[in-house]
């Protein structure tokens, strides 16, 4: 069995070093005949030079493309180079690489994704708004697959070829959660892993502010809502504009006829829209469902 472990990198050329060894020394105990890739997102620093040195195959983008790009560019290579097991994992160094070979026993196993769950593994350090986006996040993809996945925001995860091949990632802001929910409506067998979530060593280059992350992944949990369960996301819109039209039409029928008063016309246009929004809303939320299926 070839396995390919696949890691995405930009700008880290303190840690990457260390994350190969780390896997090397780990892998080079087991049966499994493995290389490791690191994809290069366009880094300004000597990332490239770096996981090179460690003994690492290294493809590059020539400019950033961003994390969903880069994981594509991953599994590509991998298929490529005829992988039987894609190991995805982190150029930071917060995944413990004594973790990969309990993922890839798992896909031995019969399993066709394995996560890296580090809620259930224990997390060293996390900023308090990010628990609680992927929390969130993971409650949300849980509920429009019918399929519980206690972390799905993790970047520590095990699949196979054919998984690879079947599953296209198409989305540009949330691979992470559309890998797993592609995989459980195509009927792939998933399991979570408790892994160990390390402190980072230095800074977060991800998170600027925490009112900046907490924004960004609001706006990315409509959009997997969007994306995936539309007819009950732009039906709840829908109903909304549609509850508060006829509300305010019926407040301008009861007092028309309790008082006996024509008038409020800027009131009667308002509910007349608010209820062709919605329905137009609905309908949007229908035909959008028709599309995805």
């Amino acid at each position: 069995m070839k396995v390919v472990i696949t890691i995405p990198a930009y700008n880290e050329e303190r840690t990457i070093g260390a994350v190969i060894n780390g896997i090397k020394a780990v892998m080079n105990r087991t049966k499994y005949k493995y290389k490791i890739h690191v994809v290069d997102d366009g880094s300004r620093d000597k990332t490239t030079e770096a996981a090179r040195k460690a003994g690492a195959l290294v493809f590059r983008h020539p400019y950033n493309c961003g994390l969903a790009e880069t994981f594509r560019t991953e599994i590509k290579i991998a298929l490529e180079q005829k992988a039987d097991v894609i190991v995805h994992t982190d150029a930071d160094g917060q995944y413990p690489a004594e973790t990969i070979p309990y993922l890839i026993k798992e896909v031995e196993s019969g399993y066709d994704l394995v996560l890296g769950d580090r809620f259930s593994g224990g997390i060293e350090s996390m900023p308090l708004i990010k628990k609680i986006g992927n929390r969130a996040f993971s409650r949300s993809v849980s509920r429009i697959i019918n399929f519980n996945v206690n972390d799905c925001q993790t970047g520590l995860r095990a699949f196979t070829r054919e998984l690879a091949e079947r599953v296209r990632v198409q989305s540009n802001h949330t691979y992470t959660q559309e890998q797993i929910i592609k995989a459980v409506r195509q009927k792939f067998k998933i399991k979570e892993v408790p892994t160990k979530f390390l402190r980072r060593p230095g800074k977060s280059r991800l998170i600027k502010h925490p009112l900046e992350y907490a924004t960004k992944a609001w706006i990315n949990i409509l959009r997997i809502q969007r994306d995936y369960n539309p007819l009950k996301f732009f039906g709840k819109v829908g109903l909304v504009s549609l509850t508060v039209g006829f509300a305010l039409g019926l407040w301008l029928a009861l007092n028309f006829m309790a008082t006996g008063a024509v008038g409020h016309l800027p009131s009667t246009i308002l509910s007349m829209l608010l209820m062709l929004t919605g329905l137009q809303i609905i309908l949007f939320g229908f035909m959008a469902d028709m599309n995805r299926r």
